[in-house]
Formats: structure tokens, sequence, C-alpha cells
């Protein structure tokens, strides 16, 4: 992930009702959730979940699919992957020892690291 990239992607987070909707798609899993459950879940109106979740596809946060009159989002996981790995990638100078959660977390490069995949 590029620095532009990345500053697209966490300023699209950087707002309380996108958080918000990111947080409960991560929750939601794959299938994600369609956006009258999301509405409700966190009383938002219409209008504005479509405003916000807008703003979280261009910053490639989510996906959406259409199934029937319903449009489902689901959290892209592989971008959250990214931003969380270009966000720690030289923590504590590559050792990862400073930060426990995030040392927990199984981001795609550490992944690509431990299975001696390069980048």
């Amino acid at each position: 992930m590029k620095t532009a990239q990345a500053v697209d992607t966490l300023a699209a987070l950087a707002q309380e009702t996108r958080l918000s909707i990111f947080r409960l798609l991560v929750e939601a899993g794959p299938r994600g959730m369609n956006a009258g459950a999301i509405a409700a879940a966190l009383d938002i109106p219409p209008a504005t979940l479509s405003f916000h979740v807008a703003q979280l596809s261009r910053a490639g946060l989510t996906d959406a699919r259409q199934d029937g009159r319903f449009v489902f989002y689901a959290a892209n996981y592989a971008a959250m992957d990214e931003l969380i790995a270009f966000l720690t990638d030289n923590c504590c100078q590559g050792g990862g020892a400073c930060l426990p959660k995030t040392a927990a977390a199984a981001t795609s490069a550490k992944r690509r690291a431990r299975a001696g995949v390069a980048a």
C-alpha cells in the first residue's frame, strides 16, 4: 500500500458513522449485511447510509453485491489487512515486540513473511 492510498483509507474511517458502519460490516463477516439491516442496527437514515457507504467504497473498504432487490455490503478484508500491514510494517524496527495486539494480528505481510513468500 502506498502512503497516499493509506491516507485516503484512513480519511474514510476518520468519521464516527463510517467507522461504525465499517466495524459492523467487519463483525458481520464476508456475507455482509443488507443496507436496511445496517441502517436499522446503527439507527441511520437510508440516504445518510448511502452517502457514508459510498465514501467507504471509494476508499476500497467495502464491496457491494445485488441480491434481488437488496444491496448487501461487506467489508473488504484484504483492504483492511493491507492498511494494518502498512501501519505496522516497521514497528519496533520490524520486531513487533512493542505492540502485542498488533503482533497477534495476522496481516498479509506477516503471513507472507512466515511462509517465506516475497511481498
